[in-house]
């Protein structure tokens, strides 16, 4: 089953989803290492090649997530679930959304203030808007670094509420996304 029913995720919403969630740790473990990379590390310019190149295929797939999302039924909220824990459900998910979002922004106008496209593993190239503001790869890097940290804690609080639900309320939130 490709798309979503009322009661469970369908096959596309379920890879974007764990293809994009393996994709942002990848990506953060990497940024968090590239930072103490030196000009002398065989690293340092392959590694950034890469984090820049998967980040603008996890924008294009973030993208084509939101689409989907919109185009296809969500799942009904579990019955037992709480008010309260349908609007934190609600609200995590748009804060995910949204911070993954400016990060990829963020990220973009970082590699571009200095008028160079982004070039991605060869197979195509996202153009400069040149720099838009003062210090932009700076502003850009200062918010690309701390959106970062608060998605990865997002995202962790977001697993750790799916195992609670799996494994101390027994119901089926966890299992939509997985079976």
């Amino acid at each position: 089953m490709w798309k979503n029913t009322k009661l469970k995720y369908g096959l596309v919403t379920k890879v974007l989803h764990w293809i994009s969630a393996l994709t942002v740790f990848s990506l953060f473990v990497a940024g968090y290492w590239m930072v103490d990379l030196t000009y002398y590390s065989q690293w340092y310019k392959t590694a950034p090649h890469w984090h820049k190149s998967i980040g603008i295929l996890l924008f294009i797939a973030t993208l084509l997530r939101l689409i989907w999302r919109f185009y296809n039924v969500s799942p009904a909220n579990i019955a037992s679930h709480s008010k309260n824990v349908k609007l934190a459900s609600k609200l995590v998910h748009i804060g995910i959304y949204l911070l993954l979002i400016v990060l990829m922004t963020s990220g973009y106008l970082i590699s571009t203030a200095d008028n160079r496209a982004i070039e991605v593993f060869g197979w195509f190239e996202v153009g400069s808007l040149g720099e838009l503001f003062d210090k932009q790869a700076d502003i850009s890097g200062f918010v690309h670094q701390y959106v970062a940290y608060s998605l990865i804690a997002l995202s962790v609080l977001h697993a750790i509420a799916a195992i609670k639900h799996h494994i101390i309320d027994k119901d089926e939130t966890l299992k939509r996304m997985i079976k």
